[in-house]
């Protein structure tokens, strides 16, 4: 049996009883990549408006009685729905849908079956598999390449069916129909039970899909096909947009636009020209600044190595600066007899920092000076580098520097 939302896929909300309702977790992405698990309940109803995952279309939100519903997926003919909160069996419940979610899936969803037809029709190029993304949608086509003008056809032919407002239709068909031989698909899951649904756009194509549709292509509005990237073993991957998302996009465009008015200086024609030039006046500044941090650096060994100070533990920290500059500071010095540290970055933030001297006493401190730094480096050959987060303990670092040398000269 298919879901009310299978049925319907333009309800927003009805009434149904519950069936069951039993402990669960869900597992879900939390802020900064780490898991999080979310104890609540699988609520089971007799019908409902929210479709669960699969066919590449991910599941609807919504409420239960209010209840937000955070995840809903298949289990074989029924659907549990996760809730945080637990819902009585046998009790009548009003079941609404997060419509705005949900259209957009259908828009996205009929873009790609009127897209996958197109594509077969118009050029033999087979879909294998799509994703309905987030800001995106991916089609998967059996082709190790994709033309533009291939594209530019199949956008325009698309958007002429849409302005033609074909008829989407769903009916369902038993597994012995013979007219299950001439639709299109790609296999059915596992644990499928019961008839197949089959989507029909009038006159264009047939495909058992088991997702919500628009009921006529003119609820898409339009479709923008953004181009092709390379994709996974002579695949490529075609990127697209329908519906309110290309409004979006254009919105979002648009706002762009206007900034790099504003801060170019130009009109949207010469933006780009623009922007080489800056490009090019960078490039000539970042040489010329390469230079002369490259002077300094020369300059500022020859100032440390005349020094009266200089000797045992010689440090530097410098607010500006990359590896290169410390690093021709210590081949200016040349001197493997002193421990010679040297930093770049904040004053008490993150950083750089090289670490010269003795082959043996830099093996031996240079660990322990990332430790103190709460960093992360390596080296070899009297020389010991690396990134540090903590650069307001350099001054620890400086007295473990000298204990060693105080040390090293008593044994002596």
């Amino acid at each position: 049996m298919a879901f009310l939302c299978q049925r319907d896929s333009y309800a927003r909300e009805f009434t149904t009883t519950v069936v069951s309702c039993s402990p669960a977790e869900l597992h879900t992405d939390a802020s900064g990549g780490k898991k999080e698990v979310l104890s609540g309940f699988h609520v089971v109803l007799e019908d409902t408006l929210l479709f669960p995952e699969g066919g590449g279309q991910p599941d609807d939100r919504g409420t239960i009685n209010d209840i937000s519903v955070l995840r809903v997926t298949r289990r074989g003919a029924q659907a549990d729905h996760f809730t945080q909160t637990p819902l009585s069996p046998g009790s009548q419940v009003q079941v609404r849908v997060d419509w705005e979610r949900r259209f957009d899936h259908m828009q996205q969803h009929s873009g790609q079956h009127l897209i996958t037809a197109v594509a077969d029709h118009l050029f033999g190029l087979k879909t294998t598999s799509w994703e309905l993304g987030r800001l995106r949608s991916v089609i998967e086509l059996d082709s190790p390449s994709v033309t533009a003008e291939q594209v530019a056809a199949i956008e325009q032919s698309v958007n002429q069916k849409i302005r033609d407002r074909l008829p989407v239709s769903v009916q369902e068909l038993s597994l012995d129909d013979p007219e299950v031989e001439q639709v299109r698909g790609r296999g059915l899951p596992d644990d499928h039970a019961g008839p197949i649904r089959v989507v029909t756009i009038e006159g264009v194509d047939s495909n058992m899909c088991c997702g919500t549709h628009v009921s006529n292509l003119s609820d898409l509005q339009v479709i923008k096909i953004l181009g092709t990237e390379k994709g996974k073993k002579n695949k490529s991957n075609l990127i697209f947009l329908a519906g309110n998302r290309v409004l979006k996009w254009m919105e979002r465009s648009h706002g762009s636009e206007k900034a790099l008015t504003t801060l170019l200086k130009c009109g949207v024609e010469d933006h780009v020209e623009a922007v080489k030039k800056l490009q090019n006046a960078t490039k000539l500044l970042q040489k010329n600044n390469l230079s002369l941090l490259r002077d300094l650096a020369v300059h500022t060994a020859h100032s440390l190595r005349s020094s009266p100070d200089w000797g045992g533990v010689v440090t530097l920290h410098r607010k500006e600066g990359d590896s290169e500059f410390m690093n021709i500071i210590a081949n200016e010095i040349g001197s493997e007899e002193t421990l010679l540290f040297l930093t770049v970055g904040e004053e008490k933030g993150a950083g750089l920092f090289l670490l010269t001297g003795p082959a043996e006493a830099v093996e031996t401190l240079g660990p322990r000076v990332a430790e103190v730094l709460e960093g992360k480096g390596a080296g070899k050959k009297g020389r010991f580098q690396g990134k540090a987060t903590r650069m307001s303990r350099r001054a620890e670092v400086q007295a473990l520097l000298q204990d060693y040398i105080g040390t090293q000269s008593a044994e002596e």
